[in-house]
Formats: structure tokens, sequence, C-alpha cells
């Protein structure tokens, strides 16, 4: 049982539908949707949900650089403790590809994780993570919402924002980095004598992905490594805007590329050695082009239906197979699990390999970049029109984040069901309903419509032989769907 304790305010008790797990985990504005009482009451409903699988569960509980994100783990910790869970608690801001891999290595009931990732400053979120190290199923997640609706209605809120607990604290970064030292070669990029630029967009990737290099010889230029809740007034996204202080990093030091990770370092970004930005499409095509080359793993590619068919071409190339999972990296877990796959990834910057967790890890795909780039003793653009070359065409994807009324995007689910059999002057070939609506054209190009699992809009994601005929796709389903 949680203890109750009496509330200091007659304030009202949260709406039970406020905790809503989405693509990855719960998220919401601090203060508004995110608060100390949601994240009690989520974790309370974990730790129902976790005891009811085992009697005597261990829970990791780690947290990001964003504001308050410490002072949350603790709230969420106290109340496991006080549920009869075990708890290790991380020291300090913690990757999550760290914490997925620490619950396999320590055999742990799963994981909760204080970090909204990608999303703005405004943002905070609380991931859980199964006994797999991957991110929470449907299932799961589904269950953790009812105990957590049932639970609002009585659960009182305490006096003080920390907990008086003592928890046993754990550091990850030894055992990660080892384990990540058995992944990536790096005596090949320390023979390459290639420098590089890192930005940890002032996530926790600082003093991971950098040390990582670091130790094995190789010469990186760090920036925005020290904790800025509000992220450079940028939000830690490693999307190409926000890298522009990597491209002149890059500049400075003449690195051979830029790579960066984003809060919780679960997501990656690559600038070539000019400073232009690599769609993480292409970044992931490239890698299991390289991961089938080098280790000989004769295995698929597990990717979300907004994801590149550059894979798909890699994969014939290979004659291997690829499977299509919805939006989220919890679907493409059981794939590697059962060592389908070379690797596993989403447009959204996210990648695992086999043998690894069931969880992005944006350190380790910016590290493969690397091993990568020294392997070859080429340019990512020149890398990138020699697989072009190969697999016998261009792929350019593009994705555009819309805002609509909300009756606009309340209508979206009928409007899909009613799918169009000509689009943009294309024949649709094929109608793929996974997620959203997508549809395929003859030439293997496609659009795909679906409301943001983790943010108030729609995503448009299109795919063509340029990047004008992408965008041109995009625009067209930006019109439909106000039409």
């Amino acid at each position: 049982m949680v203890r109750a304790r009496a509330a200091r305010y007659n304030k009202p008790r949260m709406a039970g539908n406020a905790i809503h797990f989405g693509t990855s985990g719960w998220r919401g504005i601090i203060a508004d949707d995110f608060t100390f009482e949601g994240v009690r009451i989520a974790a309370a409903a974990i730790a129902a949900h976790v005891r009811g699988v085992s009697k005597h569960p261990t829970l990791l509980v780690g947290y990001d650089t964003r504001f308050f994100s410490e002072e949350f783990a603790r709230a969420a910790a106290g109340v496991l403790a006080d549920s009869g869970c075990g708890v290790l608690f991380c020291g300090g801001p913690t990757p999550t590809p760290a914490i997925a891999y620490e619950i396999l290595r320590r055999k742990l009931q799963g994981a909760i994780n204080i970090t909204a990732s990608h999303n703005p400053a405004a943002y905070n979120g609380l991931k859980f993570s199964g006994p797999d190290g991957g991110p929470a199923l449907p299932e799961v997640t589904h269950d953790i919402e009812g105990r957590a609706r049932k639970l609002a209605d009585r659960f009182a809120e305490v006096d003080e924002h920390g907990e008086s607990h003592h928890f046993e604290k754990v550091d990850l970064r030894e055992a990660y980095l080892k384990r990540i030292g058995e992944l990536v070669r790096f005596d090949a990029i320390a023979a390459s004598k290639m420098n590089f630029a890192y930005d940890a967009l002032h996530g926790c990737g600082a003093g991971w992905l950098d040390r990582a290099l670091e130790q094995h010889g190789i010469s990186v230029h760090a920036i925005r490594t020290k904790r800025d809740v509000l992220f450079y007034g940028s939000g830690p996204d490693p999307s190409e805007e926000n890298l522009k202080p990597l491209a002149r990093a890059v500049a400075e030091a003449k690195a051979v590329a830029g790579l960066a990770t984003d809060g919780d370092a679960d997501r990656f970004g690559v600038l070539d050695g000019d400073g232009t930005f690599i769609s993480p499409n292409h970044v992931l095509a490239l890698v299991f082009d390289y991961l089938i080359e080098t280790r000989g793993w004769k295995l698929g590619a597990a990717r979300s239906v907004a994801t590149t068919h550059l894979l798909d071409a890699v994969a014939r190339h290979h004659g291997v197979p690829v499977f299509e999972t919805p939006v989220g990296f919890k679907y493409i877990g059981p794939f590697l699990e059962r060592d389908k796959i070379t690797l596993g990834g989403e447009e959204s910057a996210g990648m695992t390999i086999r043998g690894h967790v069931p969880e992005k890890d944006g350190i380790l795909a910016c590290l493969l970049v690397a091993e990568m780039m020294a392997t070859r003793r080429k340019s990512i653009a020149e890398q990138l029109q020699a697989l072009f070359k190969r697999v016998g065409r261009a792929y350019w994807p593009v994705r555009m984040n819309l805002h609509f009324a909300p009756e606009v995007v309340s209508s979206l689910p009928q409007r899909f069901g009613r799918a169009p059999a000509e689009f943009g002057g294309r024949q649709v070939a094929r109608t793929d309903r996974t997620d959203g609506l997508k549809l395929v054209f003859d030439d293997d190009s496609w659009v795909l419509m679906r409301p943001s699992g983790t943010e108030p809009l729609v995503r448009v994601y299109a795919e063509a032989e340029s990047i004008s005929k992408s965008k041109e796709m995009a625009e067209e389903a930006r019109k439909w769907i106000t039409g």
C-alpha cells in the first residue's frame, strides 16, 4: 500500500485520464500536465503492476537534465519504496540506453526514467521500461493507466517535493561503456586518426559519448555539455535547425563529422564534414548496409511505417527481410529479442542493433557512424550516393509537423477511412493503415499522415526520388487533410 499523507491544500484531484502513455511514455508541460502528484500516482500504478508480476521487484529510477527531473525521480522512487519495491537510484543524469542496458545486466523488473527526451524545455515526462529493457508495450501501459485512474481519486498529495528515503545510488557509466566497446570497433576509428565534433545539446550524453571516444584515444571536440534546463532556448532535439552550433564546431575543429544526441541520448543527429545535416533515415540505411557488410549478419531490419523505404531497398540488395511496425520503438524490440534483425530503426532518429538493447541508443548510433566513416574513408554524402547507385534509385524523405484545430484532428480517423485512388497525380498502388494513413505508389514513393503520439499536432511524411517531389507530396497531404 502507498502511504497516504494529508494534503496541504484543498485542491481538486487530478483528472482520471491525465496520465496517458503515448509512443514513448507519458509527457506534459511541467506544473500544468506533469506534476509531482501525477508522478506519484504513475509510480504507484507502476508499482502495483510490477508487484502483480513479481513478489519482490527491484526497479531502477533514472532522470535527465531537465528542470526538476531529479526531484521528480526522488518522488517516484519514494512511492516505489513505500509500495514494497526495491529501488536503485541513478547517481546523476543518465542516458535512456544505459538504463535499458542496466535492466538487462542486473536482471531487474524494470525502470522509471524521468525524461521528456527531445521535447521542448517546458516539458517533462516519465518512461517505463519492462524487464526486457525496452519501452513498455501497450498492454502494459494500458494496465498502468487503468490503475492510475483508480488511484487518482484517493491519492493524497504529500507535503514536500522530496522524500525522506535513502536509496542505493548506482553509476551506470562504466558497465554501459564497456558494452559499447564490445559493439563498436574503436580500434578502426583510432587508426583512421579522424577527429569528430560532438554536441550534447545540454543533455545526458555529455560525459558518455565524448568519454567513449576519448578513452580510445580518438579526438573529439564537445560542445553544450553543461546542464542548461532551457536547452539553449532551442530544446534538446538534434534537428537541422538546432544543430547550427555543431556545424560551426565542425568547421572550427576541422572535424570529419558532427555527432549529436538529444536530451536523454536515445536519439542521434549527424552532420557531414561540410556541416550538411544528414537525414536520420539515410543514417539508418547506411549503417544497416555497413553492418551487413562488416559483421556478416544476414538478418533483416525492423522499421516503423514512417521510416524510409531505402531500408527496404538495402534489404532487397542483400536478400534479407524488412519488418514494418507502427510508430513507437516498443514495437521494434520484439524482433531484436527473437534475433530477427541486424538493425531496428525509426525515422525520428532511433536506432539499435543486434545484440544490444531493445531501445533507441543515440550514443551507439553516432559511434557506428564514426566507425563507418573511419572504415570506408569517404564522406557521408559520398557513401549515400554510392548506396543510391547500388540499390538503383534515390530516396529523399521529408516530414512536416502541422498544427490544426482540434476539430480537424478529431475528424482524421473518419477521413482516413476514405482513402483516395489517386493522390497528387499518382495512382495509389497500396493503402497501409498500420498507423494513420499511408499511400504507397507504384514507383515506391509514398506519403503518410498520422497524429503525433507525443505532441499536439499531425505529422506528414513523404518520400520520393527527389526532395522537391517529396515536398510536393507532403503539401498535397496538407491540402487533403483540410479539404
